[in-house]
């Protein structure tokens, strides 16, 4: 499978103005709603700071890289499970990540999937193998109003030491399908220092 990121969500992403909503009043990091307007195109969307506290052994000052990290890598498989997500140098409280905010119902998700979309979180199972996600919580995944799943809250992903920690447990004992492991080997290329997923991703 293959789906592709909005080319203008992404440009008024890094580009557009940034004004703050709101907080948001969960989860232990600040983390904000805000608008992003370039011209007449306003995009709705999470800004993640990183004056953001530690949280698993992960510095907080990479918090943010590793939420554009996360994207870089569903893209780069062609998965599209995370909203576009960008790293701008300059914002309200400084540096941080910027994620298309997914319009959904919060009283929808992994706890309360029919069966059929149930069937459908194999490669977001094994896309947290991937990027070895410490914290995949049933509120993380959810469904837009086309019921797409997207996957949100990447920010202690990619630890150096194994931290899996997940409620999806579904596939477990399952071989990998066969059109997935393609998808994970055309992945491996790009991960050398020279590959294109490596350039992509921001340095400060």
């Amino acid at each position: 499978m293959s789906i592709a990121a909005d080319p203008t969500v992404l440009a008024v992403l890094e580009n557009g103005e940034i004004t703050v909503k709101g907080k948001f009043l969960w989860g232990s990091n600040f983390t904000f709603l805000v608008d992003v307007q370039e011209g007449e195109t306003l995009v709705k969307a999470v800004y993640k700071p990183t004056v953001v506290n530690a949280r698993c052994g992960i510095s907080a000052l990479s918090l943010a890289h590793r939420e554009v990290a996360a994207y870089l890598v569903s893209e780069a498989l062609g998965w599209g499970l995370v909203p576009e997500t960008v790293y701008r140098r300059r914002g309200p409280v400084g540096s941080g990540s910027l994620q298309r905010y997914i319009e959904h119902d919060p009283e929808v998700h992994y706890f309360t999937f029919e069966a059929d979309i149930r069937q459908r979180l194999r490669p977001v199972a094994l896309f947290d193998l991937v990027i070895n996600n410490a914290d995949r919580k049933g509120g993380h995944v959810m469904l837009d109003e086309q019921k797409r799943i997207w996957l949100i809250d990447h920010g202690i992903c990619f630890h150096v030491e194994d931290k899996l920690r997940t409620v999806i447990w579904d596939f477990a004992g399952e071989a990998i399908p066969e059109d997935l492991l393609t998808d994970l080997q055309n992945l491996q290329p790009l991960l050398v220092p020279t590959g294109s997923l490596t350039e992509a991703f921001p340095r400060t």
